[in-house]
């Protein structure tokens, strides 16, 4: 057998990463759907820390759809306790926890084609994009917004100035409840969200 022949063909692609391409084949939905969320993680090396919770919730128009949202909770193979101080997950912890596959398929088939929102969006995408890596799959291809960069256009700011989360929510009058947990974060990013949408006038 021609072995290099056998090699260069196309590799069939997973079920789940099929349905998710389909989502892009056609026009974006109207009116839009934005998906806010947050990622929880055993650091910030993408390349080494993993997921630990992803929370995500729907923005359709100028409102926040509770009943379109998503908690996960994965498996801890990697605990670090000095961040568990910060988003309180233990490793046995009562929350029902799913492996990562799992949780990153189940997030694919969420989000869809939606406009992905995020404060530091770049990071919560990269640490979802290095998990469909193990799974030998390809990127997102969600288009994303970033509320740090929405705050920095709306304030002038130069491009390479940052804020936190919690600047924006003291700046914007926006209420910190249930933060440091990923659901909590993605909704509190989500007030915000509004609110500079609404400021800088994006549909």
């Amino acid at each position: 057998m021609d072995w290099n022949w056998f090699n260069k063909i196309k590799k069939e692609h997973p079920k789940f990463w099929k349905k998710y391409l389909l989502n892009f084949e056609g026009d974006l939905a109207e009116p839009k759907r934005y998906v806010v969320f947050d990622c929880e993680t055993t650091g910030l090396d993408f390349r080494n820390d993993v997921i630990l919770s992803i929370g995500a919730v729907a923005v359709i128009g100028n409102a926040i759809h509770v009943n379109d949202s998503l908690e996960l909770y994965l498996k801890q193979d990697l605990y670090k306790p000095e961040t568990a101080a910060i988003h309180g997950l233990l490793k046995e912890g009562k929350e029902e926890k799913i492996v990562e596959a799992e949780a990153i398929i189940r997030f694919l088939d969420f989000i869809k084609d939606a406009i992905l929102v995020g404060h530091h969006v770049n990071f919560d995408m990269e640490m979802i994009n290095q998990a469909l890596k193990r799974l030998e799959v390809g990127k997102l291809m969600n288009d994303n917004m970033d509320t740090d960069a929405m705050f920095q256009k709306l304030k002038g700011y130069q491009e390479d100035q940052h804020s936190s989360l919690d600047e924006l929510c003291k700046t914007l009058k926006v209420s910190k409840s249930d933060r440091h947990t990923a659901s909590g974060d993605a909704y509190i990013t989500a007030l915000i969200f509004l609110k500079l949408k609404s400021r800088l006038k994006i549909a």
